[in-house]
């Protein structure tokens, strides 16, 4: 009979374990403010909430009373000791919490930014890479240009040597034409001279030639 009395027992503490759930005390505190400092005076509010933030006019250590003013103007008499300079554990946990969202949001903010960055850094590279490749396709273009701008002020050189050249030589047959056509006039004018004295030549032999001719009648005398 006690054996089966302690597995009852046993049995019905099982069953309450195993329904058993956790509960926690809600911290919301309600307390009343009065008209004076102490508990036999009238109460002016049933209850402020914890964490209402008031103002403190007055505090009396003897009594272990403050006397405070609401948000909303109405003043009164409560416990000092419900009075703590510090918000309490929910409003921290309520800032703590509006804190995290907004680096929450931050968070994706930046993330989205940072996201914004890597795609224009993308973009960046690729023109940086496409903008390296034009210099470097320019940056021949250029050589070669010099090298053509190098050809091309040697031929410009070569080519107005060559023009001073022709234009010396040019000069040169200039003088030389001028010397034939002297030398040829004087050569004409040494034969007209030449054929003139041939003239005059002939002229005086045939005047003594019959000077030099001895005559028959001279011959009959000898």
């Amino acid at each position: 009979m006690i054996i089966r009395l302690s597995l009852a027992f046993a049995l019905t503490l099982a069953s309450l374990s195993a329904s058993a759930q956790t509960a926690y005390i809600d911290d919301t505190l309600l307390v009343p403010l009065r008209s004076g400092a102490g508990t036999s005076f009238r109460i002016i509010h049933k209850g402020i909430k914890s964490g209402l933030k008031l103002e403190i006019l007055e505090q009396d250590k003897s009594n272990g009373y403050s006397k405070v003013k609401t948000p909303s103007g109405l003043e009164g008499y409560l416990p000092t000791r419900y009075l703590s300079m510090e918000p309490i554990a929910k409003m921290k946990l309520a800032t703590a919490s509006k804190n995290l969202a907004a680096s929450n949001r931050e968070n994706t903010e930046l993330k989205k930014q940072l996201s914004e960055l890597k795609t224009e850094f993308t973009g960046l590279s690729k023109n940086h890479k496409n903008t390296s490749s034009a210099l470097e396709k320019n940056a021949k273009e250029l050589t070669d240009i010099k090298k053509i701008s190098a050809n091309a002020i040697a031929l410009d050189r070569k080519s107005r040597e060559l023009r001073e050249s022709n234009e010396q030589l040019r000069n040169e047959l200039e003088l030389l034409q001028v010397e034939n056509i002297r030398l040829k006039d004087r050569s004409e004018s040494n034969s007209m001279l030449m054929g003139g004295g041939l003239v005059v030549l002939g002229v005086i032999l045939a005047l003594l030639v019959p000077m030099l001719k001895p005559t028959k009648k001279n011959d009959s005398w000898a």
